[in-house]
């Protein structure tokens, strides 16, 4: 049975599966369905499916499957730099979520602890893994193989080609009744910096743009503190490490005396309709060349505006990111830059229907951030002989497309792309709805266009590289 096969038999029966539960309470009104928040109160046939609440403990997740069309039908079945809605004209199961948390309130009255831990399986978690160390350069000791650390790259067997788990967050979290209480994180966490999230419910769009893809973390490990200085300000500081990239997407056991600096600031209104906040890390990057202590970093300026009785909202974007002494494919000792700007529109129509436009520039300035498939670096690493291995590439698995990992090093375009090491620009424009029929169940169809400016990064039917995609989009996001 081919993995294609597989793959479709298994979402079949879970749709089958939720299908089944909705079919045993067709006795409920239509105002009991309205009302309930997640699939399992609607199966329990009661809200009362939380047996640790009474001890501040919650669980919760969502599973989310989605099929992108491209009119380019690209021959090897990838969405050129597309990364998690990355196969063409295949349906992908996204997110199998899964999370606890006892959530702690912050005051300046008394302690109080907390956590939470994220687990997730599907086809998006090989971007949210802790593979903050990069597969080794080839120039830098030639090609011993770094330690990219394992608390969640080897969870599985890498017999699937797109499948994974990942542990996205593993933390502890503590009120410190100092002032007015500071919100102290230690552990595995999302980053703070920038706009959109990996969380498919907590999007308006269901594809990412590449400020999200390549200009940003996903992870970090360490500790973060947050402070309300008072109802309008806000700060934020803290220590990450475990990676070999400035703090980024760090793991628990490899690199942990490379520690960075992760913070920043934001600033409400006071009818908090207009919101500014500036978030960055700041670290070294030693990976390229063992021993330095090259710089590796970013800012991230998100502004907001609510108008029209806070159902109009505009955000605007802006990151600039840079990585000093790396190579791309004609040099090493490149001071890497990225940066751009992302617009969003949307208007809530009802309030379980909202249309949205999304307009991106990104300029990878030494084309060094932006590659496709995204993948083969995520999930590359040189073994004991110096070769290149990757479960999501034709190196390991020639089924999947690929027909050669010719960049040995991370953040090229490795696999296929035409980029030759200097600059390119690119361009996104994403129009979408985003309806929820219930208060559990996500439907998102999205039409979107990529531009490549100096770079030709999406491939055709006959193998031909393009600078041009459309590409339509659908998911659906239930939460349990």
């Amino acid at each position: 049975m081919s993995w294609q096969t597989s793959r479709k038999i298994r979402l079949t029966q879970v749709g089958t599966a939720i299908i089944a539960a909705l079919a045993v309470q067709s006795g409920y009104a239509r105002e009991d369905i309205m009302d309930t928040t997640g699939l399992a109160d609607y199966i329990a046939g009661s809200t009362d499916v939380q047996p640790l609440k009474d001890y501040g403990v919650t669980w919760g997740g969502w599973l989310q499957a989605s099929i992108t069309a491209n009119a380019n039908a690209p021959q090897d079945g990838y969405n050129g730099t597309m990364t998690f809605n990355d196969r063409a004209n295949q349906v992908q199961m996204n997110q199998v979520y899964f999370y606890l948390q006892k959530a702690i309130t912050v005051s300046g009255d008394e302690w109080d602890w907390g956590g939470r831990f994220d687990g997730m399986y599907g086809s998006d978690s090989i971007f949210t893994q802790a593979y903050g160390t990069p597969y080794q350069n080839q120039a830098a000791s030639a090609y011993s193989p770094y330690n990219r650390g394992n608390w969640d790259l080897n969870l599985g067997s890498h017999n699937n080609l797109y499948n994974a788990f990942a542990l996205p967050q593993a933390y502890a979290s503590l009120n410190i009744p100092f002032g007015n209480g500071v919100d102290l994180k230690v552990g595995h966490f999302y980053t703070p910096v920038g706009y959109e999230v990996v969380t498919a419910p907590d999007n308006f769009f269901m594809s990412k743009p590449y400020t999200f893809q390549y200009g940003e973390p996903f992870t970090h490990t360490g500790f973060l503190a947050n402070y309300a200085l008072d109802e309008n300000w806000t700060i934020s500081g803290g220590g990450v490490t475990g990676s070999g990239t400035g703090g980024w997407d760090g793991s628990f056991n490899t690199q942990l005396g490379n520690w960075s600096f992760l913070g920043g600031t934001g600033w409400t209104s006071d009818d908090k309709a207009y919101s500014l906040n500036l978030t960055g890390t700041a670290g070294n990057q030693s990976y390229s060349q063992p021993g330095s202590n090259n710089f590796w970093g970013i800012y991230s300026l998100v502004g907001k505006a609510n108008w029209l009785d806070d159902d109009l909202h505009y955000v605007i974007q802006h990151d600039h990111g840079y990585a000093n002494n790396v190579w791309n494919e004609n040099a090493l000792n490149v001071n890497a830059q990225w940066y751009g700007i992302n617009q969003y529109l949307t208007y809530d129509i009802e309030d379980n229907l909202g249309v949205g436009l999304r307009a991106e520039w990104f300029r990878d300035a030494n084309g060094y951030r932006v590659q496709g498939p995204a993948r083969c670096g995520a999930s590359t690493n040189y073994d004991s002989t110096g070769t290149a291995q990757s479960y999501s590439c034709a190196s390991q698995n020639p089924a999947s497309g690929i027909t050669s990992l010719n960049s040995p090093y991370v953040g090229s375009t490795a696999g296929w792309g035409n980029n030759m090491g200097g600059g390119a620009n690119y361009y996104e424009l994403t129009a979408g709805l985003n309806y929820k029929p219930l208060k559990w169940v996500i439907l998102r169809p999205n039409a979107r266009y990529d531009f490549s400016q100096g770079a030709s990064m999406y491939m055709g039917s006959n193998g031909q590289m393009l600078d041009y995609q459309f590409t339509f989009s659908f998911d659906a996001t239930v939460v349990f």
